[in-house]
């Protein structure tokens, strides 16, 4: 007779607990959609289940089988053995509520940004008159493609550097069935779109120091380095975009950037720029926002820092 293993784990509530035990125990990292061992088992074993994201509460109590519970602790073993983040073992994470197809040629989608973009970025923008979208360091596209659901008339350049990037990115566009409203461009920031104007210009670019780098939990070594290390004060790429963005935006247009933990060091090295830093109701910090005016008006500075 085969030999069942862990036959008191019979129902999915059982094995979301045995997961959520485990990663403690081998002292998992998170941060890559979940913030917590419970949530990244739960969408594990709702993935080996081929279960929705959410489903109702009372499925917890549903007893599994056999070969649902060995699908199950396989893919939770996996998570243990390798530290891959669980959307590259599923090949799926979800941005301003849309899924997308991720692996690791791409960052795993997990801004603060889609808050935003679900808002309209109002009262900066009126989502409705939103034309036309620059979405820097697109990676998988989420972004970009976020932008085109959320706004009904936006056209989307979605620009990255990384050509495996480009890829996962087009496959999401196809996936969402925005080809008429999202082009993906092969670009090393704004270098393929001289004399195009944009009334949006958003980014999410590498933005990681040296030292930041360096003490990334293992789950974070499986995502491509370009998308992360942004040099030794992690402000490398950020500051290639303030002294460009200006002529790219038009009058009216606002520049929106992540730059996370190098929130610091950019109003260090910028003490005179009124950078406007958004709130998040739902977690997050490190974005700013600048209008054209304001992009113009350190345009110099911007440009002198690069020197």
């Amino acid at each position: 007779m085969k030999n069942i293993q862990h036959p008191e784990l019979r129902t999915i509530l059982d094995l979301v607990r045995w997961g959520a035990s485990r990663f403690h125990q081998a002292g998992l990292a998170f941060g890559h959609g979940t913030d917590n061992a419970f949530d990244e088992a739960l969408m594990l074993v709702s993935h080996a289940l081929h279960l929705p994201v959410q489903f109702p509460e009372q499925y917890l109590a549903a007893s599994v089988t056999e070969e649902e519970r060995d699908a199950v602790l396989a893919i939770i073993r996996q998570r243990i053995d390798t530290r891959k983040p669980a959307a590259y073992l599923t090949g799926e994470a979800w941005f301003a509520g849309l899924p997308f197809y991720v692996d690791e040629r791409v960052l795993v989608p997990r801004s603060p940004l889609a808050e935003w973009i679900e808002r309209g970025f109002e009262p900066w923008l009126q989502p409705d008159s939103i034309e036309r979208v620059l979405d820097l360091c697109t990676g998988s596209g989420c972004i970009g493609i976020a932008c085109a659901a959320h706004f009904q008339h936006a056209h989307v350049d979605a620009v990255d550097v990384s050509d495996e990037a480009l890829a996962v990115a087009r496959r999401n566009v196809a996936r969402h069935g925005l080809e008429d409203w999202v082009r993906v461009v092969a670009s090393d920031l704004f270098e393929a779109l001289e004399g195009q104007r944009y009334q949006l210009i958003i980014s999410n670019p590498p933005y990681v120091s040296a030292e930041d780098m360096a003490a990334l939990p293992d789950e974070y070594r499986h995502e491509p380095e370009i998308g992360l290390a942004a040099g030794d004060e992690g402000l490398d790429i950020v500051v290639r975009i303030l002294a460009q963005a200006a002529d790219y935006l038009d009058d009216d247009g606002i520049l929106v950037v992540e730059v996370g933990n190098s929130q610091d060091m950019l109003v260090e090295c910028f003490p005179d720029v009124p950078f406007l830093w958004l709130e998040f109701e739902r977690g997050g910090h490190g974005v700013f926002l600048l209008d054209a005016q304001q992009a113009q008006q350190y345009q110099t500075v911007f440009k002198e820092a690069l020197i």
